[in-house]
């Protein structure tokens, strides 16, 4: 049985859009198709205790598998969801979205904050990174800008800097390997092609990152927390969150940004 709680669940089907008894936009094959992958038979009796709908199915798996299992499940299930509101262009509930992944890093025994926060990440020499030298300049100004920030207290500044280098660099990471970045699972696409990278949000390259190896896993989890600080560039995006970034928000962007860029240079 797994951990989950009252609360936990209700994140999860807001999240999962479990309100009319389905999951995502699973059919029942494909469904049953995703659990295979993990050895579960969703189908089966033992998970009809409280009906037949996939969404009810879901809600007896939690209460039947323990949580390393529900953990992993859910955290694919919660990347696809961000993959169809990519695709579809919907725009994705970013604060049900991080609960959920705080939900799922618990089940899973993965990164808290605090121990993502205590790990050492050495910035590497821009050279190691996959930009042109006048881009790189550009990028240690605004390193050394977003660490000015940080001990000035200007918080929302440090992330709004730490989002423009981190989508510079993976820009230049997709322009020196365009075919990898093109062939991934999750490359955007419209009408059936593949978007131009300039077209390309923060999001998609972090995805597509992640999936094609570039970005360790808890990087990919913590850069969307990132992502979603920066859309707060925008007054309105701010004011709908209803949140405003504190020091703690800063210091995990200013980290992420120098986890990524280590992950991109080949140093972790």
């Amino acid at each position: 049985m797994s951990s989950l709680t009252v609360a936990d669940k209700l994140y999860l089907e807001k999240v999962l859009g479990m309100g009319s008894g389905y999951v995502l936009n699973f059919t029942d094959a494909t469904f049953g198709q995703f659990f295979y992958s993990y050895d579960v038979d969703i189908h089966g009796a033992d998970y009809q205790t409280y009906g037949t709908s996939k969404a009810k199915k879901m809600r007896a798996f939690w209460e039947n598998e323990p949580d390393v299992l529900v953990g992993r499940v859910l955290s694919e299930m919660l990347d696809a969801y961000e993959a169809l509101c990519n695709s579809s262009g919907n725009e994705r509930d970013s604060s049900s979205l991080r609960k959920s992944r705080e939900i799922v890093a618990r089940l899973s025994g993965t990164l808290t904050d605090e121990r993502f926060l205590s790990k050492e990440f050495q910035i590497p020499t821009v050279q190691k990174l996959p930009v042109s030298f006048a881009v790189s300049t550009i990028i240690q100004d605004r390193l050394k800008e977003a660490q000015a920030c940080l001990s000035a207290g200007t918080h929302l500044s440090v992330i709004f800097q730490c989002g423009s280098v981190l989508e510079a660099v993976l820009l230049g990471a997709a322009q020196k390997e365009p075919e990898k970045f093109n062939r991934s699972r999750v490359s955007p696409k419209r009408t059936g092609k593949v978007k131009a990278f300039q077209e390309w949000s923060l999001a998609e390259f972090i995805d597509v990152a992640h999936d094609i190896g570039l970005l360790k896993l808890d990087v990919h989890k913590f850069s969307h927390a990132l992502r979603d600080f920066r859309n707060y560039i925008h007054p309105s995006q701010q004011l709908l969150s209803g949140s405003v970034p504190d020091e703690h928000t800063a210091r995990v962007c200013l980290q992420v940004l120098k986890a990524a860029l280590a992950d991109v240079a080949g140093e972790r």
